[in-house]
């Protein structure tokens, strides 16, 4: 039996045209997915080259990841600079959106260092790109230690670099995250860390690109007669008469006198006290509105003579490269994913079909990952430990018997020495007995 499609309503038909009219007209200006050929699309500068100090990229998929064919590059030398760059045809944002995103993971835990990309404007000579190249916008987090763990947004305006002067927290563990940065051209702009918004606002106002619009008049103070207090006594409630004879407690009325209660003996009896229901508290005057309320005073703002409207704030001219610049103490950053677009939409998808895909199945390779690790840190620290106890053994027994040595040394009887002197006493005793027997036989003769 041929299944017949349900009938569709025509204004459904309309929005879904739309719809995809607006996905259709979406404009991609740069996409990058790190698959092959992706090291002929991108240019490793020399920057540091010949002080032995440039770092070497390399095309992985990570220790751990959600799928091992979805390769990106990363950082795999300590203690070295980073600088790698891709241009694309030059276009600008001008009355349009700009979405720039790309994903990132520091699977080294990475303790003081950038993950951050740059959009860089005009003609630049990507074999010298360096930290010194300047850039019309710098976005991505940043990490050093627990004080500094944000997401950069860094405008730059006539030669000046602009910080976004709101704290936005990046991620810090070491899985792959998203960070989406939107500008639009009403020069408002949205921050997302995979799809989900952060932080959102205006460049005029989040950012100290331009002179404030109004500054506050030094020159003026508060009217004395200004009226702060919003509410005021009700001068038509009165105190009821009476109230203040009210008391806190009252006999009990169900309290019943003991049956062995002596009155002789236990004294006078009395109720037990219970609260009473007719007292509320001491009296309070009821509050009414102030009509004389006035707000807080606050110092009137006047016009800043200063300030000059830029009504393309938002936008730069000659977006045409996209860098990646770095110093790491400790390498294991891994990029990957890059987008320049005008449609936040097509971005969202895209973090969906890419991140969103693989996020349970990499968290679940880095637990194992982390599960063995932590064994085996375990394992050798239980062998050092042993080795420790062994050695630490071994010299116990080794200075046991240097011990018993010397014991046995000082209680050994010097038998040569000990002969030699009883003979010499024993010769010495008879040749002087010999002498006073030959002395007496000669006085006998006398």
């Amino acid at each position: 039996m041929a299944i017949r499609p349900r009938n569709v309503p025509a204004v459904c038909i309309v929005a879904a045209l739309l719809a995809f009219a607006a996905v259709a007209s979406s404009e991609v200006f740069f996409e990058e997915r790190f698959g092959d050929g992706w090291d002929t699309r991108w240019a490793k500068s020399d920057w540091k080259r010949d002080e032995g100090m440039a770092g070497e990229w390399v095309h992985t998929a990570g220790k751990w990841n959600g799928d091992p064919e979805d390769k990106g590059i990363q950082t795999s030398e300590d203690y070295r600079f980073y600088a790698i760059s891709a241009e694309f045809p030059e276009f600008t944002n001008r009355d349009k959106s700009l979405v720039l995103q790309f994903s990132v993971k520091h699977e080294q835990k990475l303790d003081c260092g950038g993950g951050y990309i740059k959009l860089i404007s005009g003609d630049i000579d990507q074999k010298a790109f360096s930290g010194d190249i300047p850039y019309s916008i710098m976005f991505g987090p940043d990490i050093c230690g627990d004080n500094t763990r944000r997401v950069h947004a860094i405008f730059s305006h006539n030669g000046t670099n602009h910080l976004h002067k709101k704290d936005v927290m990046c991620m810090v563990d070491q899985l792959t995250h998203v960070y989406t940065l939107i500008v639009k051209p009403d020069a408002t702009y949205s921050i997302l860390i995979d799809n989900v918004q952060k932080d959102k606002g205006s460049l005029y106002e989040d950012w100290d690109i331009l002179p404030p619009r109004k500054l506050p008049d030094t020159e003026a103070t508060k009217p004395e007669d200004w009226v702060e207090d919003e509410y005021i006594p009700d001068p038509e409630d009165k105190k009821p008469e009476g109230y203040d004879d009210i008391p806190k407690e009252i006999p009990d009325p169900n309290a019943l006198k003991p049956d062995n209660w002596d009155d002789e003996e236990d004294g006078e009896w009395t109720a037990p006290k219970i609260p009473n229901p007719e007292y509320h508290g001491p009296w309070k005057q009821r509050k009414m509105k102030n009509p004389d309320y006035k707000g807080k005073w606050t110092t009137p703002m006047l016009d800043n003579p200063e300030f000059v409207d830029d009504p393309y704030l938002y936008a730069y001219p000659r977006l045409k490269y996209i860098g990646i610049e770095l110093w790491q103490v400790k390498s294991g950053t891994l990029f990957d994913n890059i987008l320049v677009c005008d449609d936040p939409e097509y971005a969202f998808k895209l973090t969906e079909e890419t991140w969103g895909k693989h996020k349970d199945t990499e968290e679940a390779q880095f637990e194992e990952a982390w599960k063995k690790m932590k064994e085996e840190e375990e394992a050798e620290k239980k062998r050092q430990e042993e080795e420790a106890k062994n050695d630490a053994e071994a010299k116990i027994e080794e200075t046991v018997s240097d011990d018993s040595k010397q014991e046995e040394a000082q209680h050994v009887p010097q038998f040569p020495c000990s002969l030699s002197l009883s003979h010499t006493h024993r010769h010495t005793t008879r040749e002087k007995g010999k002498k006073s027997k030959k002395h007496t036989d000669t006085d006998s003769k006398d």
